[in-house]
């Protein structure tokens, strides 16, 4: 189906929000204790919700480690960042919803 109008993909992208296709990614480095703080969070919101979640740590990933150093820890929901430095529970919930 390569040959599908971008209008199409487009669509399909925001069709895919059901929670078995959700990602939480959350990056971090090991020793920080903001990122201890946002797995905390993080975990729980996505055991309450049912969305999948990762941890990638940025001085495993050269790319990860210049886009997001200053930042640590980021969550990325579906990709997109949706918050660094502290995480709140209520806020993540509702980008889950």
């Amino acid at each position: 189906m390569a040959d599908m109008s971008p209008m199409f993909r487009r669509a399909e992208r925001r069709t895919a929000t059901r929670k078995s296709e959700r990602l939480v990614t959350l990056i971090g480095k090991p020793g920080c204790h903001l990122c201890d703080d946002a797995r905390v969070v993080v975990e729980k919101v996505c055991a309450e919700t049912g969305v999948a979640w990762e941890e990638k740590d940025i001085t495993e990933d050269e790319d990860l480690h210049r886009e997001y150093w200053e930042q640590i820890p980021v969550v990325l929901v579906d990709g997109a960042q949706h918050t660094f430095w502290r995480v709140d529970a209520d806020r993540l919930r509702r980008a889950l919803a």
